[in-house]
Parts: structure tokens; C-alpha cells; sequence
């Protein structure tokens, strides 16, 4: 009899127990789980960079012909005639037809400007010129195809620039020793506050330097005795920039 008073109390408590609401304000007990954190003091923000030297393997030059003449049609003439034997001889240097391209052709009216008694300035001829872009693959040939552009009646050479016919692995070496810079800097630091690094949180690329042509006189070394006009191509850099965020812990 006691057991069936027992059995009943406690079906009837679990009972209870399973029909009673929860109400709206009603708190559960249990574990909390909460979302990870990172706070601003424990973070720390660097940039790394990284450069790379290499021998290029291209140049790349702006050369062609600048003529005065009386006449505009006689200076455009005369341009074109000279600028037919600087492609002639760019051809014959191995200079492909795809690694030149006109960059600019102009005719301009030249004034003198020097006469007084505030008369207008006087018109005494005009200018023409014409210029192209080449690439030269071959470095040891840049000499000897400058000297058959002059011979052969260009009278401009306008910059030259060197750089690397596929310059991807320069540029990833450099972008690689930006971030091993900016991590050796952010363990520095942390040594010196007395943390460690724990994490990197956010990378992105701050930007890269990559050759910019140069003007021709630069780059051009003066030997009278020599057969042909020498060139020194020495190397191109390559930098990159990356910004970085580092958790730091105790």
C-alpha cells in the first residue's frame, strides 16, 4: 500500500512537472555559451615590407625622329622619311614587329618670340615628330640598336626603363618577405610588452613599387673609345607593402 502511494506521488509530481508553462520571464539554469572576443587592446597593427633586386632581362625605350622645317609639309616629310630608315633599322637589329609602337606624332608652329616693340611673336617654321616604343629582348644588343637608330636618322632618345618579362616571382618573393617582416616586427614588440603573438587576425596588401622608366642620360655610361653606345642595366627592385593585425596573449 505504502509502495502504491509513493509510485503515485511521483507520477503525479512528474505530471505537474510536464503540464506547468514556462512563463516569458522565465530563466532556464544551464551553462552560458558565449562568443570569443577580440578586444582592441589586444590587438596590435604593423606593416611589413620586402624588396627584391634582380638583373632584368627586357628593356623597354621611347626613341624617334624631330625635325624643323619652313613649311609644314616639308617637316612632316622629312620625318617621315627619317622615321622609314629608324623602322628599317630597328628590323634589321631583330626588333619584332609586336615590340614597336608609335606613341606619338605631332606638328607644332615654331615661333620667335624675340622681337620688341610689343609686335607679335613671328612664325619661322614648323616642328614635326614622331616616336615610337620599342622592347629589346636581347640586353646585349640595346647598344648596337641605338646606334643603328641614329645612324640611320632618329635624333631622340627619350627614357629608357628596365624591368623582367614576367615579373610575377619577384613580386610574390617580395610580398612573401613583407609579411615575414611585418611577424618579426610584431614579435618584437610583444617580447618587449611582455606578450606573445598569438594569432593573425586581418592581411592585405598596402600597395608595391614595380620600374618606372628613367631618363636615357641616367642610364647611359660615357666611354669615347667604345665601338658602340654602352649600357648599364644593373637591377630592378621590386617591393611590396602588407598591413597586418596580430592578436596578442598573455
Amino acid at each position: 500500500m505504502t509502495r502504491l502511494s509513493i509510485a503515485g506521488a511521483m507520477l503525479a509530481l512528474s505530471t505537474a512537472c510536464a503540464a506547468t508553462p514556462f512563463s516569458a520571464g522565465a530563466q532556464v539554469a544551464g551553462p552560458v555559451i558565449e562568443t570569443p572576443t577580440i578586444q582592441q587592446e589586444t590587438t596590435l597593427s604593423l606593416t611589413g615590407s620586402g624588396e627584391v633586386s634582380v638583373a632584368p632581362d627586357i628593356a623597354s625605350i621611347s626613341l624617334g625622329v624631330s625635325v624643323d622645317a619652313e613649311t609644314a609639309s616639308a617637316a612632316m616629310k622629312q620625318q617621315a622619311a627619317q622615321m622609314t630608315g629608324v623602322f628599317n633599322a630597328l628590323k634589321k637589329a631583330g626588333i619584332a614587329a609586336k615590340n614597336m609602337q608609335t606613341g606619338n606624332i605631332s606638328l607644332n608652329p615654331r615661333y620667335d618670340y624675340s622681337s620688341r616693340n610689343n609686335s607679335p611673336p613671328k612664325l619661322i617654321g614648323y616642328n614635326a615628330s614622331n616616336t615610337v616604343n620599342i622592347i629589346v629582348r636581347d640586353l646585349d644588343k640595346l647598344g648596337p640598336t641605338l646606334d643603328a637608330v641614329v645612324d640611320a636618322g632618329g635624333n631622340t632618345i627619350n627614357s629608357v626603363s628596365f624591368s623582367l618579362d614576367d615579373p610575377a616571382e619577384a613580386q610574390a618573393e617580395a610580398q612573401k618577405l613583407a609579411v615575414q617582416d611585418a611577424l618579426a616586427k610584431a614579435e618584437l614588440y610583444a617580447a618587449a610588452a611582455g606578450v606573445k603573438v598569438k594569432r593573425i587576425i586581418t592581411m592585405n596588401e598596402a600597395g608595391g613599387y614595380y620600374p618606372q622608366p628613367m631618363p636615357m642620360k641616367a642610364m647611359r655610361a660615357e666611354a669615347s673609345d667604345a665601338s658602340f653606345t654602352p649600357v648599364a642595366a644593373g637591377e630592378v627592385n621590386y617591393s611590396a607593402s602588407m598591413n597586418v593585425v596580430f592578436e596578442l596573449t598573455q
